[in-house]
């Protein structure tokens, strides 16, 4: 077995969550250190001060960041989070995984990652457009069609896409290619925008048939109700499963009998994602621990 990569191989604060993963799977395929150092150091890391003037006239400062993986295989892909605990540090371990996932499903992409700091739901529609158009002013040289892809993440869709797409284009002329999952009249794809969520439901059906569990009836537990976690929680209702728990950064509800998914998403708003009136209200700490054949972590990372 190889050793761990030293410490010092790295600055201490470009290490964080990630590495652990890269040095065991580095390790695991027999990797020398110089390979596994190379896979764990991004190629470019960005930060750019957002200020934006809200409706109110005050003068708000927001962070803008990017981090460049590795484009070996192809243009940095990678989603563009909008989430007030959006730092470097996780922008550069979401930005490592997607390298890892382009790899493994051999597309020809790289990995990038990165986002604002913000509460979308805290801005008016004017405000998050002037962000976002922001955004793009201090960033525009660094993406593009053939340098880093950007798409939706946390917080964003396919309007804030198509925001980043008209913004782009203002400088260097129509350009559908600088980002994915924009809304299908300008150039996106059908069914970019629930191909998250329908993905997970695929993922359980198919390892429920390798273990031979009968998924009709089964109960399941949906924490996130975001673009994710409300598309597979619509796909597990489609499928026959019961809904028990849904939750939120708000709170959660809770029906032994099963949530009207249909009824909660048709209702779900950008300020209000959830009706917590839906069911029994209960914490996430008790959605997660709840007797269920099926939990989804569809919220930010590190929940469990």
């Amino acid at each position: 077995m190889l050793p761990p990569v030293p410490a010092a191989a790295q600055p201490e604060s470009a290490r964080n969550s990630h590495d652990e993963y890269f040095e065991t799977a580095c390790r695991s395929l027999g990797y020398p250190d110089s390979t596994t150092e190379l896979l764990m150091l991004a190629a470019r890391e960005i930060r750019a001060e957002l200020p934006l003037v809200r409706d109110d006239g005050s003068i708000a400062v927001f962070n803008g960041y990017r981090v460049q993986h590795h484009n070996a295989r192809g243009p940095y892909k990678g989603g563009l989070r909008f989430h007030p605990e959006i730092d470097l540090d996780e922008s550069r371990a979401l930005a490592a995984l997607m390298t890892l996932k382009t790899a493994l499903v051999d597309v020809p992409f790289g990995g990038a990652k990165g986002g604002i700091d913000c509460d979308p739901t805290a801005l008016s529609d004017r405000e998050l457009e002037q962000l976002t158009r922001k955004f793009v002013t201090k960033f525009h040289r660094l993406i593009g069609p053939n340098l880093d892809i950007p798409a939706p993440d946390m917080g964003t869709d396919a309007r804030v896409m198509a925001w980043i797409q008209d913004e782009y284009s203002k400088i260097y002329g129509y350009s559908p290619a600088v980002v994915t999952g924009k809304p299908v009249g300008i150039g996106g794809s059908v069914g970019r925008e629930d191909a998250t969520g329908r993905g997970v439901a695929i993922v359980v059906d198919t390892v429920a048939g390798q273990l031979g569990r009968d998924l009709s009836g089964a109960t399941v537990a949906v924490q996130g109700f975001g673009n994710v976690g409300a598309h597979a929680a619509t796909a597990f209702a489609a499928a026959g499963m019961k809904v028990v728990a849904i939750g939120d950064r708000d709170g959660a509800v809770h029906d032994p009998d099963g949530l009207d998914v249909a009824a909660l998403t048709a209702s779900s708003t950008r300020a209000r994602p959830l009706d917590l009136d839906a069911g029994r209200r209960i914490d996430g700490d008790e959605l997660l621990a709840l007797d269920v054949d099926v939990l989804v972590p569809a919220a930010v990372g590190g929940a469990i």
